[in-house]
């Protein structure tokens, strides 16, 4: 992990290419090195952090006062410190009668927060003290303050779950993972009323930053494996799939074992799992297919390339499958020598320096905290069954030298429909993932796209697709703004990479097009806000038939509905 003097260091350095998120801190200790923590880290991530930092202890005044600097400022995200020091403060000064509701009378301040501060909150979660006033007893006493505090933390997860807009920053996990001994310094905080120390100070701007990644759609969809001492021990082609070291007895093979139930985890939570390795593929196949000890099973991989050639080639080819960028994969691999080849090759690709000692690797990889999401459904298990079949769709398609034959052959279907109760959840992850394909890059959240679902100015598409293969889901989602009774603009137009070159881009204009028609509309704007991962779309709308507005900042597109000619696609309508 970098070091505070080096977060330091980035404040020097030249920030105005990178783009700007507006970030305000409050707090009711000392958060002036977090701050500086938060925006040398956004250097790290390539953001230039606009900090609004507040006074001291201003934390209930900033939020209940509308005039106060907090609202002026219109932050994208608000980072709340409330720490676990001020709230023993608070209980110490309590009447005993009055302990028992400390936890309430702070969740209740919080619900308050989520309806009055606009933009995304980011909460700090409270790291324990145990203050062993009653020892392990404590947790028979409600009006304990070690009762009341995990009473807290639990309860702060509810209202995560109901507050689109609230995200909990776990440092009590990292506390956890550290060690009080080093989270907290208490000759500093008695000198400085700094409860954070310099040590730990890197570890909670990362994971501040990891959120709005995520919420900015910067995160990792795919875990690439070596294989041979990465995913199990020893050599496969060497010792057989019956005597790789993997299992749950003693042993390094535990560690092994342990790694891939985390791998697995990760796959049933929708992260996309390939596999690169130097072998037979026969051989590395075998353990998969054969060997009871194993934990991974064919069926939990995504892409299989194994072979001998270089593994950034190989990469590469797992990247072409999956559609999606290289700087949302991650790789393992056991091998210095190949890591570096990996990095030089692909320097997009995140590529840990694992410990020597595979007992070691999962210690390190948690510490990471690789795989942050800003959101999850339950189809997101899907993805590897989705992926899989997207491989057999490559398999297929090679064999066809006429690119309309093999996309006639798929016999593709796609069902058109609005927002609604079943589609939002999906609606605004997709808003959420899409990167390369959307032309706008807004974001949404799932009351967004609620509040959306019943305003007459918009119009609201979404489209799945489906083949002989199996079901994509929902691929494409269309936002238009009716601007006059003539004239609709294309306020979104995001879709999944996984379905290009297969005619949606023409289906989807057509649908535009039949809607405009049947209701009167002449005109269609379209609109292309660039970004440092949509170039691919620079000129979609161009492509489409779309006339460029001259002198138009940002840059417009314009179509004349009855001008419009449908290109031949080979996808039905549901």
């Amino acid at each position: 992990m970098i070091s505070f003097k080096e977060l330091k260091q980035n404040l020097k350095k030249e920030y105005s290419s990178l783009p700007t998120r507006k970030v305000a801190l409050l707090g009711d200790v000392a958060t002036q090195f977090l701050a500086v923590s938060l925006k040398g880290m956004g250097y790290e991530r390539n953001y230039n952090i606009d900090l609004f930092e507040a006074e001291f202890n201003q934390v209930e005044r900033q939020v209940m006062d509308p005039t106060s600097d907090l609202h002026e400022f219109e932050a994208d995200y608000t980072v709340v410190f409330q720490s676990t020091h001020k709230l023993l403060e608070k209980y110490s000064h309590t009447s005993p009668l009055d302990q028992i509701g400390l936890a309430d009378e702070r969740l209740d301040f919080i619900r308050m927060m989520c309806n009055t501060v606009k933009g995304r909150i980011i909460y700090y979660n409270y790291p324990e003290i145990e203050d062993t006033v009653f020892g392990s007893y404590a947790n028979k006493v409600e009006s304990s303050f070690v009762f009341q505090l995990r009473k807290l933390n639990y309860e702060l997860m509810k209202i995560a779950q109901e507050n689109a807009n609230f995200f909990i920053c776990d440092i009590a996990g990292l506390q956890n993972k550290f060690g009080r001994n080093v989270g907290f310094n208490s000759h500093i905080y008695i000198s400085t009323e700094m409860v954070l120390s310099l040590d730990i100070l890197p570890y909670v701007a990362s994971r501040t930053l990891d959120i709005i990644c995520a919420l900015e759609g910067k995160f990792k969809k795919c875990l690439i494996l070596d294989l041979d001492n990465t995913t199990w021990g020893g050599i496969v082609g060497d010792d057989g799939w019956e005597n790789i070291q993997v299992g749950h007895g003693l042993g390094i093979g535990k560690a092994f074992t342990e790694f891939q139930q985390w791998v697995k985890n990760l796959k049933n939570r929708g992260i996309i799992i390939a596999v690169c390795s130097k072998n037979d593929e026969d051989k590395a196949r075998a353990p998969f297919e054969k060997n009871p000890e194993m934990v991974l099973k064919i069926e939990d991989i995504a892409v299989f390339v194994a072979n001998w050639n270089n593994k950034a080639d190989n990469i590469r080819f797992i990247q072409s499958i999956l559609n999606i960028g290289f700087d949302s994969m991650v790789f393992l691999d056991d091998n210095p020598f190949e890591r570096n080849i990996v990095r030089e090759n692909v320097p997009e690709v995140t590529v840990p320096e694992l410990p020597e000692d595979p007992g070691e690797y999962l210690e390190y990889l948690y510490s990471l905290n690789l795989f942050e999401t800003a959101s999850y459904s339950n189809a997101d298990a899907e993805r590897t069954a989705q992926y899989q079949v997207e491989s057999k769709r490559v398999s297929l398609m090679q064999s066809f030298t006429n690119e309309a034959d093999f996309l006639k052959s798929l016999n593709m279907v796609s069902e058109v429909k609005g927002f609604d109760s079943f589609n939002t959840v999906r609606v605004a992850q997709l808003s959420q993932r899409s990167n390369q394909f959307n032309l706008r890059t807004v974001r949404y959240t799932e009351a967004e796209i609620e509040a959306l679902e019943n305003n007459d100015q918009y119009v609201n598409f979404s489209f799945t697709l489906a083949d002989k293969f199996g079901d994509h889901g929902l691929i494409c989602v269309i936002i238009l703004k009716k601007l006059d009774a003539s004239t609709l603009f294309v306020d979104t137009w995001f879709m999944s990479c996984r379905v290009l070159k297969r005619g949606m881009e023409d289906f989807t204009l057509s649908t535009i097009v039949n809607y405009a028609k049947e209701h009167g509309f002449q005109r269609i704007i379209g609109e292309y806000l660039p970004t440092a991962k949509n170039n691919m779309v620079a000129d979609h709308f161009p492509k489409l038939g779309f006339s460029t507005i001259e002198g138009s900042e940002p840059l417009q597109f314009e179509l004349e509905v009855g001008d419009h000619a449908d290109r031949e696609f080979y996808i039905e309508n549901k």
